[in-house]
């Protein structure tokens, strides 16, 4: 996680922290970001030629989508072992 937020990269630690965050970033790219995170399946070419038509370079937006991903996959495995924290009252599983 910290590579992919804090390493060498084409797109700003700025940039990369929004993007993992899923929040903050202005259009065109808080859309195709959004759909990443919470709809992967219904990104569209559309999505990513508005996303680079808005002035980001192609290596900038792989890894603006990779740090979406990442984020959202990191989100639901918090959010899973908390539940399983909870479910067993083990306090152990909690990140």
């Amino acid at each position: 996680m910290d590579r992919v937020l804090n390493g060498e990269g084409r797109a700003s630690k700025e940039q990369r922290a929004r993007a993992f965050s899923n929040d903050g970033l202005a259009p065109p790219l808080d859309a195709l970001i959004g759909k990443v995170a919470n709809r992967p399946a219904q990104v569209t070419e559309e999505d990513l030629a508005a996303a680079k038509a808005s002035g980001c370079t192609e290596d900038q937006l792989f890894e603006l989508v990779i740090c979406a991903a990442v984020g959202q996959s990191t989100r639901l495995y918090e959010a899973g072992l908390g539940a399983l924290a909870e479910a067993t009252g083990r306090p152990d599983h909690a990140s």
